[in-house]
Formats: C-alpha cells, sequence, structure tokens
C-alpha cells in the first residue's frame, strides 16, 4: 500500500490533538511532512517551521530540511540517523516523485557590495553569493551563482543593484518551497 505524504501529514497530525514535547518526534520528519502539506496550522507544523526558518537565519546557514535525520528505514526502534556531513542524502530512497518538495527547496545566500574608489575612477564588486539545493537522494549542496539569481516575486524584494556604483550593500538569506500541490513559496531574511 502506497501512503502519499499529505496522508501521513494529516494523520500525524490527527494523532497529535496536544502537541508533544519537542524531544517526542523527530523534527526533520515533521519538516517534510508539514512543508509537504502546505504548512498546515498545527503546533507541531508551527514548530517544524520555525526549525527550518532558523537553520537559514544567518550565521552559520545550514540545510533547512536535514532529511538524514528522519528515520524513514523502517527498522525496528526507529532511531534517527544522525550523520556529520550535510552532503549526505536520505537513509531511504526518496527518488519517488512524492519527495519532490524535498528536491524543491532552494537557499539562496546572498551577500553582495559595490563602493567606488574615492575618486569615483573605480568601482569594486564583491559577489559572494550561494545557492544550496537538494540532489536525487535527499542531499544538500552549494554552488556559486550571482546574488541576481534569486528569483522576484511577491514577498521577495528582487536584488536590484543600483545603477552607476554608489555605495551598495546586501545580505539576505532566501528560500523557497513548493509544496505536493505544486504551491511555491518563499521567505527572505535581510541582515
Amino acid at each position: 500500500m502506497v501512503i502519499s505524504l499529505r496522508t501521513m501529514t494529516a494523520a500525524m497530525l490527527l494523532a497529535a490533538t496536544d502537541p508533544p514535547p519537542v524531544a517526542a518526534y523527530p523534527v526533520d520528519c515533521a519538516i517534510l511532512l508539514c512543508l509537504a502539506g502546505g504548512w498546515p496550522a498545527h503546533p507541531v507544523c508551527q514548530h517544524a517551521r520555525a526549525v527550518f526558518m532558523a537553520r537559514v537565519t544567518p550565521w552559520p546557514v545550514e540545510p533547512p530540511l536535514q532529511i538524514w535525520r528522519c528515520p524513514m528505514g523502517g527498522g525496528a526502534g526507529g532511531a534517527a540517523v544522525a550523520v556529520a556531513s550535510p552532503s549526505t542524502g536520505a537513509n531511504v530512497d526518496i527518488s519517488d516523485p512524492a519527495f519532490d518538495p524535498v528536491r524543491s527547496i532552494r537557499v539562496y545566500h546572498m551577500q553582495y557590495r559595490q563602493r567606488s574608489t574615492s575618486e569615483g575612477q573605480e568601482c569594486y564588486r564583491s559577489d559572494r553569493s550561494r545557492l544550496g539545493s537538494y540532489g536525487p537522494q535527499g542531499e544538500f549542496a552549494w554552488e556559486d551563482v550571482p546574488a541576481s539569481a534569486v528569483p522576484s516575486g511577491p514577498g521577495l524584494s528582487s536584488f536590484d543593484r543600483p545603477s552607476g556604483c554608489r555605495t551598495y550593500r546586501y545580505r539576505g538569506v532566501a528560500v523557497e518551497w513548493t509544496d505536493v500541490e505544486g504551491n511555491r513559496s518563499f521567505e527572505e531574511m535581510r541582515y
């Protein structure tokens, strides 16, 4: 029998009429289920979303979903698989399209600045922005991208480098994701 993420999310929320203590469930499993379900308004999902966002809040910027910490192996005891390296993927096969919400997550860590010399003759620009994303098995990796690669839309201030070379600094983290129904969401935190 195949159980959808949406069904698992609903079952988890129905079973948790009073939210369990934080230590009573692996938060990364809650993040996976609540993200896929569109972040339902339930205390478990509110906590999971808070952890998801706290992980991308600067210093350090971490993978928001650490799927390798969610015990999905089905083994006895259900102990979470915790590994040292974020580049390690899930402990089970997540190539099924039901796990597309994991692969939809994009984390944009933007660090851009520009300034001109005191004479205004030269313009110095520094762009140390990067994009974090998940691979087919939930492995998380960073790649260098220009800050201008961040998508624009409601809720995101598009990266708008000023014309000319006036002093300008832009630092922030944006995270975007898609739930199982294809609804795209994102948030941005400037710092």
